[in-house]
């Protein structure tokens, strides 16, 4: 007896030391510093067969041949718990479909979790159609193509990992951005498409005799990620700014615009070797672009005014990166994707009785007396009568890496939607991706619907008009849960 209970004694204190071992174990383990990891690469998208429509217009624009590049650039961090993929496409928009197609490919071969990767277009107006199943033999090719670049940049990206550090900051670049919704002069606002009367006109012209104010602000700052590798050269640098395309490319040409241009020209910036890549994503941009309306530029030729903004957009770049006080390599990572479901606009008996009138017009007298687009706003009129679906439900992201937070939305989103989450957000770097993970028309707030204008149109518009508000709000949930993580070990 007395033995068994020196044995049981014995086997009790070995239970507590090996529980006080764990213990410790466990928290060095808890306290030892993240290794953050990261690796980048870009993969040509070019398209290589012609003719192409770029879709960025109410007609037909052909295209015979690709002026600049076009890529898919990828940046993946781990910090031994989390893996994620941000990438950035030179793309008008490409469907959620695509990019769901592109994600199982690359989760297939990296192990990445589909909900551990962001994925935004360019939002450039003289790109490649990216969403053809059907249709002309080059279209349905380059979708292929598009899929499978997608998927190898994010697996190109994951297996050049290597030890790194991260950091952000922004710096402004105002003068090249401009509110293209503004107030006009009494008696001045034209007819809009359904024979109704807006209180803002998108690209109003520049006559002084016919504006008065812009009517929603603009969000001037390039924001940066920029990653090092572990002997402080630079890898990657993931750039985003609140700026529609700029356009003028030649007659004819695909171009990436200002986003792939300034990706050509930060590696002499950041003399960055051949392995490093820089990519401009673009920010909360829907009511935002490039033209000066109360200034009248002088002539450019095809492509210039493109090198302009992407030299001035470099040049910022390089300001920002240099505000950058320390490069962590013990930032923690986390990602959080959420879907919501939003309503389908459905237009009145009143709506559809009236695009059914326009649509009878056959005249073409009477049709070129009818206002501008009225007769391709009448079919969406009657298009979102006959939506099948009354819901529609969209992806949104919010990712922290380290102190920086980065929010994700699938729209063309107004300027003063990113203002606000940047605002409002508890981290004290955040950027706002416009046209992340699909692409479902604009995103004015309840305010800029009230005002009327292109961006709040039925058709332009697909979704309820309080649905800025209903993405603002869960996107705030969704950085308060990346927040409660701590800022590094």
């Amino acid at each position: 007896m007395h033995f068994h209970n020196n044995g049981q004694w014995l086997t009790t204190v070995l239970a507590a030391i090996t529980w006080f071992a764990l213990s410790e174990s466990n928290a060095l383990a808890a306290e030892k510093p993240v290794a953050l990891r990261a690796g980048a690469a870009a993969v040509d998208i070019t398209p290589q067969e012609f003719p192409l429509n770029m879709p960025g217009g109410f007609s037909a624009n052909m295209a015979e041949s690709a002026h600049d590049p076009f890529h898919a650039r990828a940046v993946v961090f781990d910090d031994g718990t989390t893996t994620l993929a941000m990438v950035v496409v030179d793309s008008l928009g490409a469907s959620p479909e695509v990019l769901d197609e592109a994600k199982e490919m690359a989760a297939k071969q990296t192990g990445i979790a589909t909900d551990k990767m962001l994925i935004c277009s360019t939002h450039t107006h003289s790109g490649p159609p990216s969403n053809t199943k059907e249709g002309s033999a080059p279209a349905v090719a380059y979708r292929k193509v598009l899929v499978a670049g997608l998927a190898e940049s994010i697996v190109r990206a994951h297996a050049a990992l290597r030890p790194a550090a991260v950091g952000a900051a922004s710096h402004p670049l105002a003068e090249e951005v401009f509110n293209r919704r503004w107030f006009l002069k009494p008696g001045k606002m034209p007819l809009n498409p359904f024979g109704k009367l807006d209180q803002v006109k998108m690209n109003p012209g520049q006559s002084p005799d016919v504006l008065d104010r812009p009517a929603g602000p603009t969000d001037p700052d390039i924001t940066v990620i920029s990653v090092q590798d572990e002997r402080r050269r630079p890898l990657a640098l993931f750039a985003n700014y609140s700026l529609h395309y700029v356009g003028a490319p030649p007659r004819g040409q695909l171009s990436a615009d200002y986003f792939g241009e300034f990706s050509r020209l930060m590696p002499s910036r950041l003399r960055g070797d051949e392995g490093f890549v820089a990519m401009m994503s673009n920010g909360t941009s829907g009511d935002i672009n490039n033209i000066p309306f109360t200034v009248t530029r002088p002539p450019r030729e095809p492509f210039e005014q493109i090198r302009i903004v992407a030299r001035k957009a470099a040049d910022t770049a390089w300001l920002a990166h240099r505000k950058i006080e320390k490069h962590q390599s013990d930032a923690r990572l986390g990602m959080i994707e959420r879907q919501v479901t939003l309503k389908y606009r459905r237009p009145s008996a009143e709506e559809i009785a009236e695009a059914n009138e326009v649509l009878a017009v056959k005249d073409k007298d009477a049709i070129a007396r009818l206002p501008r687009l009225a007769q391709n706003y009448a079919r969406n009129t009657i298009a979102a009568a006959e939506r099948a679906e009354d819901t529609l439900t969209v992806q949104l992201q919010a990712i922290r890496i380290g102190d920086l937070a980065v929010c994700g939305i699938p729209f063309e989103t107004f300027a003063e939607i990113g203002l606000e989450l940047k605002r409002r957000s508890p981290f004290p770097q955040t950027m706002v991706i416009g046209l992340a993970n699909g692409r479902h028309g604009y995103l004015p707030t309840p305010e800029q619907h009230r005002l009327g204008g292109y961006e709040t149109w039925l058709g332009t518009n697909k979704v309820q008009k309080d649905a800025s508000v209903i993405l603002t709000d869960n996107l705030l949930e969704m950085l308060d849960g990346l927040n409660a993580l701590p800022l590094a070990n």
